[in-house]
């Protein structure tokens, strides 16, 4: 395993494990994969539930459809905000952690837990500014459980294995945007549309927590935490760690693709299309049905297969590629006229094939380009900027900025945003091919 071994050791619950870690395996533990699987599964359910299309419901429940995206917004980017600083400082804590339950565990408990909590109370909470905190709670607590899971990876599994693995857990962001669109259309209430992913995401992740064979580290840190250790957290050297430094801008420029339709795309089809929030929502799971029907079979096919090949960027490059053609292609329905629903359809298809190539290797791309094995968990909280900061910055952009001018100066405020959206994940994925150090 790649991992540096010094002052750590494995453990259980209650109990140490025999074996070595000292020793690279030819895989990971037994039940990891099933259980991490799990884990991310739970977590992105219950955190892209309402990003999908709840929150989108319960603004336009609490304040109407037309002061919607500037509410939708200010919800979003502020949450995405605490989850930009919560990950990062996560893994570096776990990293450091010299708890008996492991480096890792502690925080998965505690953040699944409260996670649990206040997404449960996301579909109850009566304003919108109530909203605002309970979402920057769980957007916090969910991050510092999944900063740790994903170092687990780098703890747990070979370097010939993460693909699969990096594979295997893409196929869980698709099937939880399924479940979830098909949550939201099956839930009477957005106190329901909330509590069952809640449920979900707390014991998929606390199952994942008490199975981890989890590292304990007997001796602290050399380095003591300081407020200067503190801002390394969230810092890299791009000119030292080139590769790092593309890895991250073409995970964020991607990103920013992937994450322009979310809620927005449940507001798109409400205002350019007339539909009410049930035909919103029903909308909304065909959709995802396409885009998951892509997404599964290309995830774990890209995974494997990369394994195999040895080669990582060709298949985010193209990955990335798609995603942004099929955010453009969404823009563009309108010109369709009454066939512009079925133009999203293809949209979907289109960005679900290019999701699958992408979700199914960055993952391990990114482990591979990591420059420092014994921060693995703050190298890749330092990575997961890239996913929450276009989570930030995009929300505000589309509701404050994009739409309402775009609507004003141009006729389409939503065509503008994923048009503008859909270009920047496509220079995205072509500048995969800056990075040197992996095939």
């Amino acid at each position: 395993m790649s991992t540096s071994t010094e002052g750590v050791e494995p453990t259980t619950v209650g109990a140490a494990v025999a074996e070595s870690v000292a020793q690279a395996p030819a895989r990971e533990p037994r039940g990891f994969a099933a259980t991490y699987w799990l884990a991310t599964y739970g977590l992105f359910l219950g955190v892209l539930t309402p990003i999908m299309g709840g929150l989108a419901v319960r603004v336009q429940n609490l304040v109407g459809l037309e002061e919607a995206p500037a509410a939708l917004g200010l919800v979003m980017g502020v949450g995405s905000l605490f989850a930009l600083i919560a990950q990062p400082l996560a893994g570096r804590l776990s990293d450091r952690t010299t708890s008996r339950l492991g480096m890792r565990r502690p925080w998965i408990l505690g953040g699944v837990l409260v996670a649990g909590v206040s997404l449960a109370l996301v579909g109850v909470v009566p304003a919108v500014w109530m909203l605002l905190v309970v979402w920057c709670i769980a957007q916090t607590a969910s991050n510092f459980a999944q900063g740790p899971e994903t170092a687990s990876v780098a703890d747990q599994v070979p370097h010939l294995r993460r693909g699969f693995i990096s594979g295997l857990a893409g196929t869980a962001t698709p099937l939880a945007l399924l479940t979830g669109a098909a949550i939201l259309n099956a839930m009477p209430n957005d106190a329901l549309r909330s509590l069952v992913p809640a449920v979900i995401a707390t014991a998929f992740g606390l199952l994942f927590a008490f199975t981890l064979k989890d590292r304990v580290r007997t001796a602290p840190p050399a380095e003591k935490f300081s407020w200067q250790e503190f801002a390394k957290t969230f810092y890299f050297n791009p000119r030292t760690h080139r590769d790092l430094g593309w890895a991250w801008l073409t995970k964020a420029m991607i990103m920013f693709a992937f994450g322009a339709l979310g809620g927005f795309l449940t507001l798109f089809v409400g205002t350019q299309y007339g539909l009410d929030v049930p035909a919103q929502l029903a909308f909304n799971l065909t959709c995802t049905m396409i885009q998951v029907a892509a997404m599964v079979v290309v995830s774990v096919v890209a995974g494997k297969w990369s394994d195999k090949a040895n080669r990582r960027k060709p298949f985010v490059t193209v990955g990335g590629v798609l995603v942004g053609l099929g955010v453009i292609v969404v823009a563009l329905s309108p010109l369709a006229g009454d066939g512009g629903l079925t133009v999203i359809l293809v949209a979907e298809a289109i960005l679900g094939v290019g999701a699958g190539l992408f979700f199914g290797v960055d993952q391990a791309m990114c482990i591979d380009v990591l420059p420092d094995k014994e921060n693995m968990a703050k190298d890749l909280g330092v990575l997961n900027i890239a996913n929450t900061l276009p989570a930030m910055v995009a929300p505000f952009l589309a509701g404050t900025i994009f739409i309402p001018i775009g609507g004003t100066v141009f006729g389409g405020g939503y065509t503008v945003w994923f048009a503008f959206a859909g270009a920047v994940g496509i220079i995205g994925g072509l500048l995969v091919t800056k990075i040197r150090g992996v095939k």
